[in-house]
């Protein structure tokens, strides 16, 4: 991580009377900060997570124990709402409190107790959340003192829930013809699962749609009068979500917020499509330099490094949720100043949550880079190799034999009837060839490398990569992801990183990422010779087919 002199906003950007936010005001506006326990701040992750068991026992409850599927779904949307939509909550906790005590007669009383204690606590840690907002909000306009200017770019197109609003509607239309169709489900139980499903999905899109409108209402009225200005420090992450921090705060040593950025070119959506396309259909100059922007996106998000500390201004308050717009200076110095607007709420740091965040990312890098250091010294010491191949694994076979008996659970766990209708068949049908096509990749793929570049096995044969095409091997999270131009591959596997630390162990994705970019980068580190026909490797066709066609027979004989 290389923290230099931060990249300088011209002069001439930065509006009249605009205060630094210094360390001293920052503290101030972090001071007035919530609690943990208020859900300041839930990775999505989580928060999918836990909205997903809630969705699971609530149809649970109302398959076994007669709750309404009303207030099963509705509890799951609530469990979302608190997690990630806070002022959604004010209408949801009193409509599901009532829910509860209407059907408190039917219920044993421990659910209708736990229930509404999830809901009271639930609506008291988000009510203390929301109430932090005006203190975050004083403490900023406090520090802007009289500081003002008009948001640049004003006059362009408000994009903000242009893509949750369709998101919503298409998820709102499934909701509902799954309450449509809910009586051709076979049994009762059926029934009122498909019922839960389809008042959730219902509460989804409704819930995206009212984010869209509250998104755009937001940066509507951040550009219609002056809006208070901060000199800040901002800085992009390895995953391109955008870091503020104090103006004073040279060394990038304590984030107190992040926020996704989106940059506007200040072109219309019809002038983007015609330089795209000649008149008469054709791609036009700018499609290839599009392409072209888009890969280098692409390679900035699979960088892993973090983007040069930079100044900026902010436009708006910033208070958990808010939307505002950020003036920064450009990576490249030859260009003017970028203009980005918030793509997505506020999200605060606490101090504690912010030093935390910078030690995992320097604890990130320094892994990185000992992984580097150990695949170049192996490379560079090793005795040149005409070939050099990887395989699956037993990891591999791991992910294998978990993904078969995920299917194999999810088929009997839900087509246990002596005779299964034939839309049941169709959707046992296709999760063995979803099955099929996935379980040879994690049994059998091979990476071959020659001097030509490399060649990936694939159900239709190994696929040639030329060593300037690829653009990055990374393994993020579970996944080792080989990016090339136009195209990409990938394939996953267990992965503990605690114990991976604790024991001082490199996971194999890890160490075939670091080789194969040290060959990439280093021409003298790779292969020397090219490989044949064998060693790159099988199709994988036929054992997908066997696959498919065992799994055709069980349905048969099963049917």
């Amino acid at each position: 991580m290389s923290y230099d002199e931060p990249l300088r906003l011209p002069v001439a950007a930065i509006p009249a009377d605009c205060r630094d936010w210094t360390a001293g005001r920052a503290a101030n506006w972090s001071a007035a900060l919530p609690s943990r326990w208020t859900f300041l701040r839930v990775r999505r992750s989580i928060a999918g997570a836990v909205t997903t068991l809630a969705l699971c026992a609530g149809a649970w409850a109302a398959m076994l124990g007669g709750l309404w599927p009303f207030v099963a779904a509705g509890f799951a949307v609530y469990v979302l709402w608190v997690l990630a939509r806070p002022e959604l909550v004010w209408a949801g906790a009193p409509a599901l409190l009532l829910g509860l005590a209407v059907q408190a007669s039917s219920l044993p009383w421990a659910v209708t107790a736990v229930g509404a204690f999830v809901v009271v606590a639930s609506w008291a840690a988000v009510a203390v959340r929301l109430r932090a907002r005006g203190a975050q909000l004083e403490q900023a306009l406090e520090a802007a003192g009289d500081g003002t200017a008009q948001v640049p770019d004003g006059r362009a197109p408000v994009r903000r829930g242009r893509f949750l609003l369709p998101l919503g509607l298409v998820v709102l239309v499934l909701g509902v013809l799954t309450g449509v169709t809910a009586h051709l489900w076979g049994t009762v139980d059926d029934q009122r699962g498909s019922w839960v499903m389809a008042f959730y999905l219902t509460g989804l899109g409704l819930t995206a749609l009212v984010s869209a409108w509250l998104g755009r209402h937001r940066a509507v009225a951040l550009r219609r009068a002056p809006a208070p200005v901060l000199r800040v420090l901002v800085r992009d992450d390895a995953q391109g979500t955008t870091e503020v921090y104090a103006a004073d705060d040279l060394a990038a040593l304590r984030p107190l917020f992040t926020v996704e950025l989106t940059s506007y070119d200040g072109e219309s959506d019809e002038d983007e499509d015609d330089e795209g396309e000649d008149e008469d259909g054709t791609d036009g100059p700018d499609a290839g330099a599009g392409a072209e922007e888009l890969e280098r996106l692409l390679d900035a998000v699979d960088d892993d490094v973090p983007g040069p500390v930079r100044e900026a201004v902010l436009f708006g308050a910033p208070f958990d949720g808010a939307e505002v717009v950020v003036l920064s200076a450009d990576e490249d110095p030859d260009q003017p100043p970028l203009t980005e607007w918030s793509a997505g709420p506020v999200r605060p740091l606490s101090p504690s949550a912010g030093v935390r965040r910078i030690a995992r990312e320097k604890a990130r890098e320094e892994q990185n880079r000992q992984l580097e250091r150990q695949a170049r010294e192996s490379v560079v010491d090793r005795a040149p190799a005409p070939v050099r191949r990887w395989r699956a694994g037993w990891l591999d076979w791991v992910a294998a034999a978990l993904l078969v008996q995920w299917g194999v659970w999810l088929t009997w766990a839900g087509f246990t009837e002596a005779e299964l209708p034939s839309w049941k068949l169709g959707l046992a049908a296709a999760l063995g060839l979803y099955g099929a096509a996935r379980v040879p990749v994690k049994l059998a793929w091979r990476i071959t490398a020659d001097r030509s570049g490399l060649w990936v096995t694939g159900l239709r044969g190994p696929r040639h990569v030329p060593w300037d095409d690829i653009r990055s091997v990374r393994r993020r999270s579970f996944e080792l992801k080989l990016r090339w131009r136009g195209d990409d591959w990938s394939v996953a596997a267990p992965r503990w990183a605690w114990f991976e630390r604790r024991r001082g162990l490199v996971h194999p994705y890890d160490a075939l990422a670091a080789e194969l970019s040290a060959m990439r980068e280093d021409p003298a580190l790779r292969p020397t010779g090219e490989s044949t026909t064998p060693e790159r490797g099988r199709p994988l066709w036929p054992l997908a087919v066997v696959l498919a066609l065992a799994w055709a027979a069980v349905l048969v004989v099963w049917g």
